[in-house]
């Protein structure tokens, strides 16, 4: 679970202050700032920077996850197993 809060928090950090940076250029630039397209363009920019930028916290999320699939399919074989026998 750790893992999960970590990483979902680094992206929506990244988000948070790539949409700053994103309006508070085009504020710079002109005098209004579309929300919408900014919004959409930080999403894309901090996807993009998420993927080389926190490959280790996403690595962690993935092994911590695979672990638990691993627990989850062997309880599950051995349920399946038990309930056979009987």
């Amino acid at each position: 679970m750790k893992e999960f809060v970590v990483y979902t928090g680094l992206r929506l950090l990244m988000f948070a202050a790539t949409f700053g940076v994103i309006v508070g250029v085009w504020l710079l630039v002109g005098d209004e700032a579309n929300l919408f397209v900014a919004v959409v363009v930080a999403f894309v920019v901090s996807g993009i920077g998420s993927y080389f930028l926190l490959n280790r916290p996403r690595e962690a999320l993935a092994q911590r996850v695979e672990v638990r699939a691993e627990r989850a399919t062997k309880a599950f074989e051995e349920r399946k197993a038990r309930e056979d026998a009987e």
